[in-house]
């Protein structure tokens, strides 16, 4: 018998570029499927909560609050201020954002990093009791972050999935009712069809292992703001992941009406000559959405990825300008959080200042949502962007 005749596996993984999707092609390669051939998917336990919950957070005039930073990244934040990375200092900070009265009005769930969904106020009362005095719904952030990602073109993939069932039913019975999965795209490594690929199929698992527990899944492909490209080309790979992300989740049952996603908008990358206006930046965030993202996902609650807290909020403000068929919303966490730091400056006497800092932001970006925010009178610091060259969350 004849040996078979293996090809060499290319130098590198394949870049996304033009062409068909892998979704259009893996579509154009399925038999056809009879009608009544394909069993319905089984309704869970937790189907009817992880609805409502979605619902909840996807609110008229209301957001997250993301502050799920790693130990390592708050530090940075601390050290921001003068202030060194201990957990005293750290239970501080998060104090003083989760115990601002009011916050309830403009911010329906906040993101918490585990250590911090363990911990109380200096008083003695959990921080998740803090949350659910305001009406604001808790999450977890539940990934391991990134690690590089083998035959890719010096890219990422996302690690957690071992031991993820048991982590979210205890995160459940600690309070949480969402999770947070973040992965990365980078552009100018390509991105390549391998990371691509993996980042949707891990984000697939995490949300159908997520649901399972009880816990709604916020999706969260980040494509980067790294590079010099033009907002076609950022349009171009955010259609192709989303694409992809969304055929893994149908592939992995995952019922659409009990996730939330969480993506970049749609922007020229940072290193870019030309900068584009809030108007262009919607028309191309919008356009992606709505040739990739299912009516039946109740909210799209973007990040922010180091633009200034004035653009993303008028970036969203002008996304709210007439009717979208889900929620568009904010998940914020730079945008929101940094002039709340730089007012605190670590000084007990400047809390009350620092959580009025805080109303300012979550009140801009409530309006944003409603699509009646106006940048008149913001502040200098506001106006400031957050972007760094390779960032670590």
């Amino acid at each position: 018998m004849a040996s078979m005749k293996l090809s060499a596996p290319p130098a590198t993984s394949q870049w996304i570029g033009g062409g068909r999707s892998t979704f259009e092609r893996r579509v154009s390669l399925l038999p056809m499927v009879r009608r009544g051939a394909v069993a319905p998917i089984r309704a869970g336990a937790y189907t009817d909560e992880l609805v409502q919950t979605a619902k909840s957070i996807a609110s008229p005039g209301r957001g997250i609050l993301a502050i799920d930073e790693s130990n390592a990244t708050c530090g940075k934040r601390l050290a921001s201020i003068g202030l060194d990375n201990t957990e005293t200092n750290r239970q501080a900070y998060r104090q003083l954002l989760l115990t601002t009265p009011g916050l309830g009005d403009y911010i329906s769930g906040a993101i918490l990093f585990e250590e911090t969904l363990y911990q109380s106020t200096i008083g003695g009362k959990k921080f998740v009791d803090c949350l659910r005095d305001e009406n604001i719904m808790p999450g977890i952030k539940v990934d391991k972050g990134l690690v590089p990602l083998p035959g890719s073109n010096n890219e990422s993939w996302c690690q957690g999935l071992d031991g993820l069932a048991s982590r979210c039913a205890e995160y459940y019975k600690q309070g949480a009712r969402f999770a947070k999965w973040r992965t990365v795209v980078s552009i100018p490594c390509g991105p390549s069809a391998l990371a691509v690929k993996e980042a949707a199929w891990g984000l697939a698992r995490y949300a159908a292992i997520s649901q399972d527990n009880g816990l709604v899944p916020i999706v969260e492909p980040e494509i980067l703001l790294d590079g010099d490209h033009a907002i076609e080309r950022t349009l171009e790979v955010a259609e192709k992941v989303w694409s992809e992300v969304f055929f893994y989740l149908a592939e992995n049952n995952v019922m659409f009406e009990g996730i939330l996603l969480k993506p970049s908008m749609v922007t020229p990358g940072a290193e870019h000559k030309a900068k584009a206006s809030p108007e262009t930046i919607a028309k191309h965030t919008l356009t992606m959405l709505k040739r990739r993202v299912p009516p039946a996902v109740p909210g799209i609650m973007f990040l922010s990825g180091g633009q200034s807290e004035m653009e993303a909020t008028l970036n969203l403000n002008a996304m709210n300008q007439s009717p979208n068929p889900w929620h568009v919303s904010f998940s914020y966490a730079r945008a929101l959080q940094n002039s709340v730091l730089k007012t605190w400056k670590g000084l007990p006497e400047n809390i009350d200042a620092a959580q009025k800092a805080l109303l300012v932001r979550a009140k801009a970006n409530s309006l944003a949502q409603l699509g009646r925010y106006s940048a008149d009178g913001e502040a200098e610091e506001a106006k400031k962007g957050m972007f760094q060259k390779g960032y670590t969350y």
